[in-house]
């Protein structure tokens, strides 16, 4: 899910990233790439904190001509355990990023998430009226070897299948937009859409989109994603929940050979257990760090700290149609009694957030800084006299569900105090894996959940998947956020694509959802990613995907 100073490492042949990447649109395709991708870069800035020679070795090293080393098996973990590692089930980042090293999506963003540039597909256009997308394929592809095929070639047949998958099975609607795929021949297809969606290529970049082999989905149903086959540098060996997922080179790999031998994501969800990997060398990377464990990377010069601004809001949704949160002067009341500074400070005691009080992050070209007059100030005496006015004057219970990561732990802990405090409402806290978590988010059976969103430049992967009465059920809008007004405007920014235009309906579009008080935000996280000396060609992005192997960069581990 959605995203800054940047190290590349050119690592692709140029007949892919370069020729192609500069040939991949026509001047029509280019014109309207520029309302489809967020193609307006997103000026972000990375700061590293200290860092030395590392004690840790790599196994069957061997340097090549460029200075990376060949060989070892990179350890990173990750803050909650992954859950479903099929893409039409996947629902949240800890799943994408073990996703993206296995499989491939037709398209991706660069790394700055300035333009979407080639992968599976070599080139592409677009038809006047921004309905059918036509796409060349590469012909050198192959998946990895399963247990339902034998490493066969990647062909349009598999395009079609995969998104048109996706279109109709994903738990999140990631691809909703789509009507259906033709095959025009092995390396071409249309991608036919059921109206103009000018999100259409950075849905595409989706970890829920990546292509897949239909013989292993097939042959493995419901057990496919812990068997997951595509065509990405590393090959799934072994996926345990709640544990780990551990990955092999994949040598069959179109692109250049992975540096390293393997990549293993460690479920750790504890970050002080992950600062300690760090220093004990168990872990050679920690994503997604909170905490203390922040400052103390920072400050250890053995390690090194890369902190991204992120394309993220931290929130807490309330139910819009079952309880009490229907009523909008109790969600009013609710927004006007919590303390968003303190809650801020309270979670983020470290400098791992910056505060936000709008659903979209200010990096997003969508944004406008109007819709934060709209937002209810802290008055607890006023939100008091209106929680009486609406019934509830002595008070209720109502449920926050949320993951089990500190952070959110945090923050429930801090709502609990000041909801008791200044409105006597009783806090029912459930933390659980996320997993369970999201399924139950994106049920209703909620009063409240609290979680956060990262994705993509373009608006339409914050707006259109939150308040959007089509996702009503997904993970996204579980509240059943539902207005008209709001859909006409989310409507028309999608018909669009020129980008200024698109922005104009979506900055209207924010500000009227905020005066529905549909949810409490209260922070735009950091990408925090502590990392061991020995990890060499790796750079962050502020949708905080973790790519190991890409057109761009080929992580390796220094001996």
């Amino acid at each position: 899910m959605g995203g800054v100073a940047r190290k590349e490492t050119k690592e692709m042949d140029l007949n892919l990233y370069g020729s192609v990447a500069e040939r991949c649109l026509s001047r029509r395709g280019f014109l309207r790439g520029v309302g489809l991708g967020g193609l307006a870069a997103v000026g972000m800035s990375l700061a590293a904190c200290g860092s030395s020679s590392s004690t840790e070795t790599t196994s069957s090293s061997a340097s090549t001509s460029g200075g990376a080393v060949t060989g070892g098996t990179l350890n990173v973990s990750l803050p909650s355990s992954p859950k479903y590692l099929d893409p039409i089930k996947y629902t949240g980042t800890y799943e994408g990023q073990v996703i993206f090293c296995v499989c491939n999506n037709l398209v991706q963003y660069s790394m700055d998430l300035s333009k979407i540039v080639p992968e599976l597909a070599t080139d592409w256009t677009i038809s006047d009226d921004g309905i059918t997308y036509t796409f060349n394929l590469r012909s050198d592809v192959k998946f990895q070897k399963g247990q339902y095929q034998d490493g066969r070639a990647f062909v349009a047949d598999d395009v079609k299948y995969a998104l048109e998958r996706s279109a109709t099975q994903s738990s999140m609607n990631r691809l909703s937009m789509l009507d259906h795929v033709d095959v025009v021949s092995d390396t071409q297809v249309k991608c036919v859409l059921k109206s103009a969606a000018a999100s259409f290529l950075t849905a595409l970049t989706d970890a829920g989109n990546v292509i897949v082999p239909q013989e292993e989905v097939e042959g493995w149903g419901d057990a496919f994603g812990d068997h997951l086959v595509g065509t990405g540098p590393f090959t799934l060996e072994s996926f345990a929940q709640d544990q780990q997922s551990t990955l092999v080179r994949n040598d069959t790999y179109y692109g250049d050979k992975p540096y390293l031998d393997g990549v293993n994501w460690k479920v750790v969800t504890d970050m002080t257990q992950a600062n300690s990997g760090l220093q004990t060398g168990e872990l050679d990377m920690a994503t997604s760090l909170t905490g203390e464990a922040v400052q103390l990377i920072r400050q250890n010069s053995e390690l090194t700290l890369n902190q991204t601004p992120g394309l993220h809001i931290a929130y807490v949704y309330f139910n819009q149609v079952n309880g009490p949160t229907a009523n909008q002067d109790v969600r009013k009341a609710i927004l006007m009694a919590i303390n968003r500074d303190d809650v801020v400070k309270g979670v983020y005691q470290y400098g791992e957030a910056e505060s936000a009080c709008a659903p979209l992050p200010k990096g997003s070209w969508g944004y406008t800084d109007e819709a934060e007059s709209e937002v209810p100030e802290y008055d607890p005496t006023a939100a008091k006299a209106l929680l009486t006015s609406a019934g509830y004057g002595d008070g209720m219970t109502l449920t926050l569900y949320i993951s089990n990561t500190t952070a959110r732990v945090t923050m429930a802990t801090i709502l609990q105090q000041q909801l008791k405090e200044n409105l006597n409402i009783d806090l029912d806290v459930h933390p659980a894996d996320w997993g369970t978590f999201s399924a139950n988010a994106a049920s209703g059976i909620a009063d409240m959940y609290g979680m956060s969103w990262t994705w993509y430049p373009d608006p339409y992967f914050f707006l259109n998947k939150l308040f959007s009465s089509s996702e009503v059920g997904a993970l996204g809008n579980g509240a059943g956020f539902n207005h008209a007004d709001v859909d006409d405007l989310l409507n028309k920014a999608l018909a669009v694509t020129d980008q200024d235009e698109r922005a104009k309906y979506y900055k209207e579009a924010l500000k009227l959802i905020v005066t529905y008080d549909p949810m409490f935000v209260y922070a735009t996280e950091y990408v925090n990613t502590g990392m061991t000396p020995s990890v060499q060609g790796y750079t962050d992005r502020s949708d905080g995907e973790v790519k190991i192997v890409n057109a761009e960069v080929n992580v390796w581990k220094k001996a």
